[in-house]
């Protein structure tokens, strides 16, 4: 079943095109990395899959409806979205932060913070024993698990995220992307922007690589990441372990 879908969609900020003509579909199920050097426009495409930017033009659709035409509160029953890191979080507990994933489900307050699917989401990215800690408190990754347990707490069919391990160590990247692949196991469909095409590789099955603005390769990683791609895109020599790839080196 398809979740989510973009068709030659663009955005252009005065003259300059930064995203262009760009396409996905999310499947059930399924994990897509979105992939590419920075400025590619991955952010810009990711903000418009979430409906926070409109495509000058082109089409998106979840779960078969024009995003055009979605309520902001339906979409967000639908759809969750995980930013890059800003701002610092407000002084609230981080219990409270989370339970404002169920704002879209009009839970607020006790509803919210004792919800299930909140005790679940502080579980699953292993925020419980810091629950009653402030927001204020946690360091880089710890704010980052705690913006995808928001995102969790909602219990959506589709989540976004936007370079959700950038500030996490090597344990903790690999158990989100444990998490997932779990959710995806759970019948969700996930896409993640990353810059980790180790992880990328080995957790995501399908890679979307975008460059200079426009979708250049979709398909598994053994298709989208040839030896090629990896000196013309990145810039970087390769070399694969287990079906991971490692960039190597620089092109001289």
């Amino acid at each position: 079943m398809t979740l989510l879908q973009a068709y030659d969609i663009s955005f252009r900020r005065g003259d300059r095109a930064v995203v262009s003509g760009a396409s996905l579909t999310l499947a059930r199920g399924r994990v897509i990395g979105l992939i590419g050097p920075n400025g590619a426009g991955k952010s810009t495409f990711m903000r418009m899959l979430a409906g926070l930017l409109a495509p000058d033009c082109g089409q998106i659709t979840l779960l078969g409806h024009d995003m055009n035409r979605i309520t902001p509160i339906i979409r967000a029953r639908q759809l969750a979205f995980v930013p890059q890191q800003g701002e610092l979080p407000p002084p609230m507990p981080v219990r409270t932060m989370v339970g404002l994933g169920r704002l879209p489900h009009g839970q607020v307050n006790g509803h919210a913070v004792h919800h299930p699917a909140v005790a679940g989401a502080l579980t699953a990215t292993g925020l419980l024993e810091l629950s009653a800690r402030p927001a204020t408190d946690l360091s880089g990754g710890e704010r980052a698990r705690m913006n995808l347990a928001r995102a969790l707490a909602t219990d959506t069919p589709v989540i976004l995220a936007d370079e959700p391990i950038a500030a996490l160590d090597p344990a903790h990247a690999l158990s989100m992307m444990q998490l997932f692949r779990q959710q995806a196991g759970q019948g969700k469909g996930i896409v993640i922007v990353l810059h980790d095409l180790v992880l990328a590789t080995r957790f995501c099955d399908e890679l979307v690589l975008m460059d200079n603005g426009a979708v250049i390769r979709h398909g598994p990683a053994t298709q989208v990441l040839d030896d090629d791609i990896m000196r013309t895109v990145y810039g970087v020599t390769a070399r694969r372990v287990d079906g991971a790839v490692l960039p190597w080196a620089l092109c001289r």
